[in-house]
């Protein structure tokens, strides 16, 4: 087999004389911006109760304190990856970041509903800047490949630990000491990541005196924005519903209006020669399909480990600890097998062993014990997430001319975060239909139980599309 292209180093147009830093500062700064941007989808969830008696935020404000950083996150983040390239990677990760950190102070600050609202959509916002400078940020800094297949493993790694410990940290802060520390732990955070940007990364940039796409900016932004919307609509409205059929609809019709415009402009924000690159478009599509059933796996474990076994929200994130240290596995052994037997083959691996944990999550009951109900098909599911995950981010960034590293990065996160979204919604409709409102242990379980099947079932059609489209070259070989 023949090695797979790879993506060339992005720093094309260097605007810094300064040496270049160790690689593992470089590799720890950008993974630290990554899991900061992850640990942030989840985080709060468990801090949701105390915030609406602190607040006196309504049911769907509460919902928003989730939502408005979903869609902020989603919308801006081709726009991120975009504006790396043409203004500086650096600079798109020190300002991404200083607008997280900021965003969490003030959330963490905040004395009304409609200020930690806003913080959470700044946060989004600042997240979709931050997220794809990471990934480009590293494969800039590391050379083609093992040592660049082992630094995308790490920077896995550490985004499935992040969605993993959410459910922990924020279960640990809210029970020792406040929810305004599930947003201000990131202050200090941020703050130390910010100082060794500062200090360490060296700035590049691919647009060669290019401006970005206007048009197709506000167009992309607008359509994944709607799209968004229209999807944490509907676990409150529904999926016929007129306020979930028409943000869904509206942002399809967006989405096409860029795809049009991109075709017809001279500069695209998005290139649509992209998408003929096998490489970048069957790595997305299969990223997408994993997001939608990975990202439901620590939603519903949670569900299942604090309202059908009773444990605490602490002692359900504890009980996911063995799934969070499995997904690192994973990702981690995932280099060392993509030269042996082709980045393709450990994605297919990856996500067969995965559905096997789904298949066997799937058999859960009220009265199930930890080892056989959540430990070991959780360790399953994650250690599956792992192995399919780091050569998926491998192949979806490999092929690229070197000025497009940042938007095949935002184009990487985009899939992941929208697959989770629309898969979160569909999951949370079928469970509520196989539930029927009945809130007893034994039917929680069933309507759980169900969606694990259909997660197990999405996990195989992945893995029969990765094995049928996915290039056969092998990624990260010296």
């Amino acid at each position: 087999m023949t090695p797979m292209p790879t993506l060339r180093a992005a720093a094309e147009i260097p605007v810094s004389r300064r040496p270049a830093p160790p690689t593992w500062v470089v590799v720890a700064l950008a993974c630290a911006g990554q899991f900061l941007v992850v640990l942030d989808v989840s985080v709060v969830n468990t801090a949701l109760p105390s915030m609406r008696a602190d607040l006196g935020l309504s049911a769907p404000g509460l919902q928003w304190v989730v939502n408005a950083y979903t869609i902020a996150f989603a919308g801006f983040m081709l726009l991120g990856g975009r504006a790396g390239d043409l203004y500086g990677r650096k600079r798109m990760f020190l300002i991404g970041l200083a607008l997280f950190t900021l965003a969490s102070l003030a959330g963490g600050l905040a004395q009304e509903g409609w200020q930690l609202l806003a913080a959470r959509a700044v946060q989004g916002l600042g997240a979709a800047v931050l997220a794809p400078s990471t990934l480009t940020i590293l494969t800039s800094a590391v050379p083609e490949g093992a040592a660049r297949a082992r630094a995308i493993a790490t920077w896995t790694a550490v985004g499935g630990g992040g969605g993993a410990a959410g459910g922990l940290v924020g279960g640990g802060l809210v029970d020792g000491l406040s929810w305004r520390w599930v947003l201000l732990i990131n202050v200090p955070i941020g703050a130390v990541v910010l100082a060794g940007a500062l200090l360490w990364l060296v700035e590049s940039r691919a647009g060669g005196g290019r401006r970005i796409d206007l048009p197709g900016a506000l167009l992309v932004t607008a359509g994944l924005a709607t799209l968004a919307y229209g999807i944490v609509q509907t676990e409150a409205e529904g999926w016929t519903s007129a306020e979930t059929l028409v943000p869904l609809v509206a942002g399809a019709a967006l989405i096409g209006l860029f795809l049009l415009v991109e075709a017809r402009t001279k500069a695209p924000l998005m290139p649509l020669k992209l998408f003929r690159l096998r490489s970048v478009s069957s790595a997305n599509v299969a990223m997408f399909l994993c997001g939608s059933a990975m990202f439901c796996m620590w939603f519903f474990m949670t569900l299942y480990a604090q309202n059908v076994l009773g444990y605490s929200p602490l002692d359900a994130g504890l009980a996911l600890v063995p799934s969070s240290l499995a997904v690192i596995l994973g990702s981690k052994l995932a280099p060392r097998l993509m030269p042996v037997v082709g980045a393709r083959n450990v994605a297919v691996l990856g996500a067969l062993v995965a559905a096997a944990g789904f298949g066997w999550q799937s058999t859960m009951t009220a009265d199930g014990a930890y080892l056989t109900a959540i430990m070991f098909p959780g360790i399953l599911m994650m250690l599956g997430a792992g192995l399919s995950a780091t050569p998926l981010a491998a192949l979806a960034t490999s092929g690229a001319e070197p000025g497009e590293a940042g938007l095949v990065s935002g184009l990487v996160n985009t899939s992941r975060t929208m697959g989770g979204a629309i898969g979160l919604s569909v999951m949370s409709t079928i469970a509520a239909a196989r539930t029927g409102g009945a809130v007893s242990p034994e039917a929680l379980a069933e309507g759980y139980a169900l969606v694990f099947r259909t997660g197990g079932g999405v996990m195989l059609g992945g893995a029969v599309l990765m094995l049928v489209w996915l290039p056969r070259g092998v990624v990260g070989r010296d």
